[in-house]
């Protein structure tokens, strides 16, 4: 799921619910595969949508599994608007179109911001499929014919979560660490780049002993697909065009390597998926219906303007992401003066990554 918060200021209450009843009707007009439910297809084994083209009951939909939204409001007048939805059918960008989209239709006449593209068929295998490259990013399993996609399992232990703050000057330390013995053909140090590295180096050594030096720690760096096919997606396009970009390495090697090692490493991952390289991922999980490899995947917030969307009630006051089960992802976005990295992790990894954190972003005068 893709969980979300927005926090507004003071307003009437009533208005509240009027202005979110009546936006959600009007764009989930849209939006009407949102009110299919998933049936898993025979003969291929993948997912489908199966839509009936019933009236959509908005009130209905918001429990479904779809798409979940909620409203809490305060004593102070102010209130939260909460939506949780299913990553299967959106990706970070998609619901940031639906979100802008649903600002809108909460005004009386004003037209969507954008015009979703819902066609799926753009993100298809080709015929027949063939994958072309080694794919590190998906587990390598032999699945019985017919049986459908793999699916996580996120219940079980129980996670703690913290948010890990990092300054403009603990950044600024970090990119300085970076490019100690960087490769001159590496691509610009983004604040993603260091950030990311940090937190999988986090991840590596929380449960680093002895007896696991060889054990390998993947990180996925999630990538948009829009502007990487020939032809290239619409900016429009609404669904699920991320890929997992993997670097792998041992956590003897991560204890031992310089942290511009990690850099460059997270940095060179995006740069293999080309064209050719996600639509041989595209037909590899056509074939062999191959899960992502997760231990460790980092989202970026950073560029996300759920921020900027202006309601009738005005802008939020915050917008971020929510606590999530999926102990495998941590989510960047920004704050006052640097960004926020939130991290859920088992008890003990998260008591134990606390120094690895510590000791990689403190700075020294």
């Amino acid at each position: 799921m893709f969980p979300l918060s927005i926090f507004s200021k003071p307003t009437l209450i009533f208005l509240q619910k009027l202005w979110l009843k009546m936006a959600l009707e009007r764009v989930l007009v849209h939006y009407d595969f949102l009110a299919g439910r998933f049936k898993l297809n025979p003969q291929s084994g993948r997912l489908e949508i199966d839509c009936n083209s019933a009236e959509l009951v908005s009130w209905w939909l918001l429990q479904s599994v779809r798409l979940m939204s909620w409203v809490t409001s305060f004593k102070c007048g102010g209130f939260s608007i909460g939506m949780s939805m299913n990553h299967v059918l959106l990706d970070s960008v998609s619901a940031q179109i639906f979100i802008e989209n649903l600002a809108t239709q909460a005004f009386y006449d004003k037209p969507l911001a954008i015009i979703p593209c819902n066609d799926r068929h753009l993100l298809a295998a080709r015929s027949p499929p063939h994958g072309e490259f080694p794919h590190p990013e998906l587990f390598e399993l032999d699945l019985p014919a017919g049986m459908g996609p793999l699916v996580l399992n996120f219940k079980g232990e129980e996670s703690d979560y913290t948010v890990f703050s990092l300054t403009s000057d603990a950044i600024n330390y970090l990119k300085d660490k970076a490019t100690e013995s960087i490769s001159s053909t590496t691509s610009k140090i983004t604040v993603f780049s260091v950030v990311a590295a940090l937190m999988w180096r986090c991840k590596a050594l929380s449960n680093y002993t002895e007896h696991n030096k060889a054990r390998v720690s993947t990180l996925l760096n999630v990538v948009d697909l829009r502007s990487r096919l020939n032809p290239p997606l619409p900016n429009s396009y609404c669904g699920n065009a991320i890929l997992g970009a993997a670097s792998s390495a041992t956590c003897e090697d991560i204890e031992k390597w310089p942290f511009s090692r990690m850099v460059e490493m997270v940095v060179e991952a995006p740069e293999r998926v080309t064209d050719e390289y996600a639509k041989s991922v595209i037909d590899c999980l056509e074939i062999n219906k191959r899960p992502l490899r997760v231990e460790y995947m980092v989202n970026s917030w950073l560029r996300m303007r759920f921020g900027e969307v202006v309601y009738p009630w005005g802008k939020p006051v915050h917008s971020g992401p929510v606590v999530s089960h999926m102990k495998e992802a941590c989510w960047i976005f920004p704050d006052v003066d640097g960004v926020n990295a939130l991290v859920s992790l088992p008890a003990k990894e998260m008591k134990d990554s606390w120094p690895a954190f510590v000791s990689s972003s403190t700075i020294h005068h």
